[in-house]
């Protein structure tokens, strides 16, 4: 092979060799690719088996020319230095032809059998095991880069554990004892700006979100969870389910006084349908109590995001109306009378509640009612009014009084802040339409709570009745605010606002009894009835057929990041168009915080004539 490139060269009157192929040339190993030349070869003695020796004759000096061929593969233990071989032992083994291994390198020149030949320098070789299967090269991170199957994603996506409750923290604390320092991967290290020991303020709901409930991100927002997939059942699974429990368990009441009240007896309707519907109920409630127990034991911090979220934490009272209605409407062929502490076990997490919120909108910032005034505040009033009627109807006489007169306080000044609706509220998408019903559920139950209390449906009550009564028809009319919309748990605020006037309808029936009054009964009766059961037919489709009735919960996934800065609106006004007038309301109030001075107060517009 040195022959063939030193003439090569010379071909081409080269007159330089360069370096790296002098140093090819000089190091080659004879006989490496060219199957012409005679090989020999000599092998070190192996330990495990006997090597039969052969020796091939050669005339002088000459090495003797054999067409080598291949006929088997050999595996060979190298040694670890090549001071081990005793360069004056050689074999010779015949693999199809003559070839020799000497120092572990295969050789065919007559120059390399001498015993005096020895390598420039010690090489040591050592044995390197093969992985068997596929390799995955090692990430950035020190773990390993997995393929795009759609299933080894799903395995490793671990962008949903800052929402977890336990959140690998076991694997970290194992790492330590191992002495490893826990590792951060790339995900985590985006999230790693949420602190989970401190809840996001309330300034950051409303920076980020927008719409009268807080539910729709803002176009200059992100969110920490990821959207190109579905969410987990449970972080999808929000609070504002308790609805379903107020709508069906309030129709437990509803055919409970259907049959026993004086006024519809002519319907001979049989308790045994409030039987069925109490024992759906309570299947329903204890499926809902359930699943949302699971969300707060493996996702708590989106539990806790909902609690602070300033629009949600008012759903926080619907499982305790939901046990409130269980209560009311329990069987007479059950028990005919309840224990007076289960009253006040049920009213401790909704004093515990109504001392936070009222707080809130006493003490002002972020949260003051004017800021927060939306028709779900009501959760928070009805609360005081069906304790208030449970407690009479228990024969308790103080705490019924107590709950009583803090619901009519605070229903008032909701009822005048949702009327006047200020300029800083928006006017309600057409897909929450159904909460206006909420305005007729404090007024209906306040009627019947204090009937109770006073033991005859008085002035005071019918006050209450009628109000509720006008509200009602006043929502009924408007047929056409209630079109054009899909359906979404929204849709059970028409329930048990609906339900409660319908009782209350009875129980004023009771006191003046006529035709319009029966009739009356029995038409918001049967409206409240097939509105429920039509609704939780729905539910049920989008639910299990549909799947669509739980999108990804956006309102729990905001980032704690500040907002990008907005356009300067002084620059949107230049182009008189109406389409910037929303961004220009946004930046006016969201620019500088409340107890600053008024932006509009301190800049003058620019008018036509300046311009």
């Amino acid at each position: 092979m040195e022959n063939g490139i030193n003439h090569e060269i010379q071909e081409h009157g080269s007159p330089e060799v360069p370096s790296l192929i002098k140093y090819i040339s000089s190091n080659e190993v004879a006989g490496f690719d060219d199957r012409n030349d005679a090989v020999e070869l000599q092998l070190v003695n192996s330990p495990s088996k006997e090597i039969q020796e052969t020796s091939v004759g050669s005339e002088g000096d000459e090495s003797v020319i054999i067409n080598h061929q291949r006929k088997q593969s050999v595996s060979i233990s190298m040694p670890l230095s090549t001071e081990e071989v005793q360069l004056h032992n050689s074999h010779k083994v015949v693999f199809g032809g003559e070839t020799t291994i000497s120092d572990g390198i295969p050789n065919t020149s007559s120059e390399s059998n001498t015993a005096e030949s020895k390598p420039p320098f010690p090489t040591k070789y050592y044995s390197q095991p093969i992985p068997k299967g596929q390799v995955y090269p090692e990430s950035d991170d020190g773990g390993a880069k997995f393929g795009n199957h759609p299933s080894i994603r799903r395995l490793r996506d671990n962008r949903f554990d800052p929402f977890k409750t336990f959140s690998g923290k076991l694997e970290r604390q194992l790492s330590i004892l191992r002495g490893k320092p826990p590792k951060q991967n790339a995900v985590q290290r985006d999230n790693s700006t949420k602190n989970n020991d401190r809840p996001l303020p309330v300034d950051r709901y409303f920076d980020a979100l927008e719409g009268p409930e807080l539910e729709t991100l803002r176009a200059s927002e992100e969110i920490v969870l990821p959207q190109d997939r579905q969410w987990p059942f449970l972080l999808r699974f929000p609070v504002s389910s308790f609805g379903m429990c107020l709508g069906v368990s309030s129709q437990a009441i509803l055919w409970k006084t259907l049959a026993t009240s004086p006024a519809t007896e002519f319907l001979h309707i049989s308790l045994k349908v409030n039987l069925i519907l109490w024992i759906i109920s309570i299947v329903l409630v204890a499926t809902i109590f359930t699943l949302y127990l699971l969300k707060i034991i493996i996702y708590f911090e989106a539990v806790r995001r909902e609690y602070y979220h300033p629009i949600r934490v008012n759903f926080f009272f619907a499982p305790w109306i939901a046990l409130l209605f269980l209560a009311l409407g329990v069987p007479p062929s059950l028990t005919k009378y309840l224990h007076h502490a289960l009253w006040y076990i049920l009213m401790i997490p909704i004093i515990c509640l109504e001392l936070k919120i009222y707080g809130q909108w006493m003490s002002g910032g972020q949260r003051r009612l004017s800021k927060v005034a939306n028709p779900t505040n009501h959760l928070s009033i009805v609360g005081n009014f069906v304790g208030a009627l449970l407690g009479a109807s228990l024969g308790l006489k103080e705490g019924p009084i107590f709950f009583f007169a803090v619901g009519l306080a605070h229903y008032t000044v909701l009822f005048v802040t949702l009327y006047q609706r200020l300029p800083t509220n928006e006017t309600l998408p057409k897909e929450l339409h159904p909460v206006f019903f909420l305005f007729v559920a404090a007024p209906s139950v306040a009627s019947m709570a204090w009937a109770r209390i006073q033991g005859s449906f008085d002035n005071g009550s019918r006050i209450a009745y009628f109000i509720a009564l006008f509200l009602y028809f006043s929502l009924a009319v408007r047929i056409n605010f209630f079109r054009g919309f899909r359906f979404s748990l929204s849709w059970w605020a028409y329930t048990f606002p609906m339900t409660g006037a319908a009782i209350a309808t009875i129980r004023y029936s009771n006191e003046v009894t006529n035709v319009v009054t029966k009739a009356l009964c029995v038409i918001l009766g049967l409206i409240s009835t097939l509105i429920v059961f039509s609704l939780l037919a729905s539910t049920i489709l989008h639910a299990f057929v549909l799947k669509d009735l739980f999108p990804n919960d956006i309102a729990i996934a905001i980032s704690d990041r500040k907002r990008k800065p907005h356009k300067k609106w002084f620059n949107l006004i230049n182009n008189g168009s109406s389409d910037h007038s929303k961004v220009i309301e946004n930046f006016l109030k969201f620019a500088v915080p409340d107890d600053e001075k008024d932006l509009e107060a301190s800049v003058e517009f620019p008018t036509p004539n300046s311009l």
